[in-house]
């Protein structure tokens, strides 16, 4: 058993690197540096101290936000408000990086406008070009047509901290004295350019027949690591028809969601193998590189929401045999979920996972030089919800009083 005395490692990292030169840094924009335009910064309206729009907030490069917030407006004055049309959100042309003005300017281009009307409604416009907002009066009644009721900007950049592209949705609308405070939302991404979006496992619960999403945490305080290979995050031993274990040392298979697993192998141990040697090439072999920590609870959970993920409990189960050497021979992976949310569209959270290693006494040598271990793993999906059971609405109460003098003159 001359592979049995160390550990087999991947021979491809999983984790990229920066390598820094020593060449001068050129302008580029940092983590939370604000976007500057040709004439100043990319406006971005938030609710600060309380939840009216301030239009001076700037944009942060690689700060992703989501944001609403209320205008209090005089609606035959709407024509004057820069902030409810069109080009005051379209016209910025921003700097490709930060200080150079000269041909190093990025348009903001215009991708769609949806139109929304009074009864909500909404309508895809064929053209692009900006729009106007119109205060339009019929008698009494004034409405304002045009008025921008949502922005997002999708803008691209690349890893020297460039910017090199920038998208602009809009959602217009119709506005009356109805809707007033005006609620505007507003939304802004990043995206690195030549990447793809990462893959998820269900959005937001699993999906059958999805890997298991999973990682580990290296420190207290940190976020969870995770391999970009979503298929290796959590693995168990693959069957195949050569049952040596040691010829499917490395060789291992996703656990996917909802489906019950199975695998094992057969591991020959020779007379001189000792038994603590032999331990540890079966917990290699059983958990394989980097066994995991936590398992996410959702396909889309976040990395740095940790106490959102679920932590998978190791147990070890061994008969209680004094001065004995145990050797694992099996691995019991049992993840409970539960389905979450409304009936109509349940969605698959887990909330257990259980990882048991199941030891026996190490075998003796009967006869020739040779043993052979039976090596196995598997894993069981339990689905725990609560039964879903009918409500009903309690009998209404009749609470009736009627004046004294009700009745008169018949009483």
């Amino acid at each position: 058993m001359e592979t049995s005395d160390g550990f087999s490692l991947n021979s491809e990292s999983e984790i990229s690197f920066t390598i820094q030169s020593d060449a001068p840094d050129t302008a580029k924009y940092e983590y939370g540096v604000r976007l500057q335009t040709s004439d100043s910064f990319l406006r971005f309206p938030s609710p600060l101290t309380s939840s009216l729009c301030t239009d001076d907030n700037p944009a942060a490069f690689l700060v992703n936000q989501a944001v609403k917030c209320t205008r209090r407006i005089n609606l035959a004055q709407c024509e004057e408000i820069e902030a409810l049309g069109m080009a005051y959100y379209s016209s910025p042309k921003i700097l490709r990086v930060p200080g150079l003005r000269t041909k190093a300017e990025i348009p903001i281009t215009v991708q769609s406008i949806l139109m929304e009307s009074l009864n909500k409604t909404l309508a895809r416009l064929e053209d692009t070009d900006v729009l106007n907002q119109t205060l339009v009066e019929a008698g009494d009644v004034k409405i304002c047509t045009n008025v921008v009721l949502e922005v997002k900007y999708s803008l691209t950049y690349t890893d020297a901290g460039e910017i090199t592209k920038a998208d602009l949705s809009l959602l217009l609308g119709t506005v009356s004295n109805a809707m007033l405070p005006l609620e505007q939302k507003f939304e802004i991404r990043f995206i690195q350019q030549n990447t793809k979006p990462v893959p998820l496992s269900g959005n937001p619960g699993y999906v059958v027949g999805l890997p298991l999403a999973a990682g580990f945490q290296p420190q207290k305080g940190s976020g969870i690591i995770q391999t970009m290979n979503r298929y290796g995050q959590l693995t168990i031993l693959r069957s195949t028809a050569e049952i040596d274990c040691l010829a499917l040392e490395g060789i291992r298979t996703p656990v996917l969601f909802g489906y019950d697993m199975q695998s094992g192998c057969k591991l020959r141990l020779t007379k001189a193998i000792t038994c603590q040697l032999a331990v540890q090439k079966v917990k290699s072999l059983l958990k394989g590189h980097g066994f995991p920590d936590y398992v996410a609870p959702f396909g889309n959970s976040r990395a740095q929401d940790v106490l959102d993920w679920v932590p998978i409990h190791f147990i070890t189960q061994a008969p209680h045999m004094k001065d004995s050497c145990q050797l694992p021979v099996a691995l019991v992976i049992e993840v409970k979920w539960t389905k979450y949310g409304s009936l109509l569209n349940p969605q698959a959270k887990i909330v257990n996972v259980t990882a048991n290693l199941i030891a026996s006494s190490f075998p003796e040598t009967n006869s020739g030089n040779e043993r052979t271990v039976l090596i196995s793993t598997a894993v069981t999906f339990v689905d725990v919800s609560a039964p879903a059971e009918a409500g009903f609405r309690a009998r209404p109460t009749i609470n009736a009083k009627l004046p004294f003098n009700f009745f008169f003159p018949f009483v």
